[in-house]
């Protein structure tokens, strides 16, 4: 899998004609008027937005790590402030904020880009945050069988800022712990102390 915008959702393509009618059928019934020069163009647009922001369901986010490297490094390694873009599958509404992976090495590792596609690949869809931290972390252990993962996820989820309860500014921070993570409190303890540097 390449970057973000080097791949797409196939079958958003496949059913472009039918989710352009049911866009426009939903902008008829909450009042507006399809014929405006404004929306003419629109249920075309949010199936191209459909194809990008839902691309997750076009691949496997295993496949994402691609190639390992046979490495003998045993310490920690830290991604942080991997952005993410996601969809609550309550509201479909976006949410949004940044990934931190830690994982300690048992002689395999992936390059440092695939672990931000990782995100990608995870996030793309419809989500909720606490599955997205989990599946980062199961994915991580599974592929590379590292000693430990740690994945800390923090978004601004704008069913909650935008509406219901509105409260801007609020951030959900979720966490997924693997391995020698879950037994050992001073390494939990350095991979949180390096986020905050």
């Amino acid at each position: 899998m390449a970057g973000a915008k080097d791949y797409s959702n196939a079958q958003v393509d496949q059913n472009r004609e039918q989710i352009e009618f049911h866009v426009r059928e939903i902008l008829k019934l909450i009042g507006e008027n399809v014929e405006r020069e404004g929306l003419l163009e629109t249920p075309a647009r949010v199936t191209r937005m459909y194809e990008e922001i839902f691309a997750g369901y076009a691949v496997d986010p295993r496949d994402v790590l691609g190639v390992t490297f046979d490495e003998r490094h045993e310490e920690l390694v830290i991604v942080k402030d991997i952005v993410y873009y996601s969809q609550c599958e309550h509201h479909m509404a976006p949410f949004f904020g940044k990934a931190h992976i830690g994982y300690i090495p048992s002689g395999k590792i992936a390059g440092l880009s695939k672990l931000a596609r990782l995100v990608e690949a995870v996030s793309r869809k419809l989500q909720v945050q606490e599955r997205i931290t989990s599946q980062i972390a199961d994915i991580l252990e599974e592929v590379l069988q590292p000693h430990g993962v740690m994945v800390v996820v923090e978004g601004e989820h704008l069913c909650m800022c935008a509406r219901g309860v509105k409260k801007p500014g609020s951030k959900t921070v979720t966490s997924a712990v693997r391995g020698e993570f879950r037994t050992n409190s001073a390494l939990r303890s350095e991979f949180l102390v390096l986020l905050d540097r």
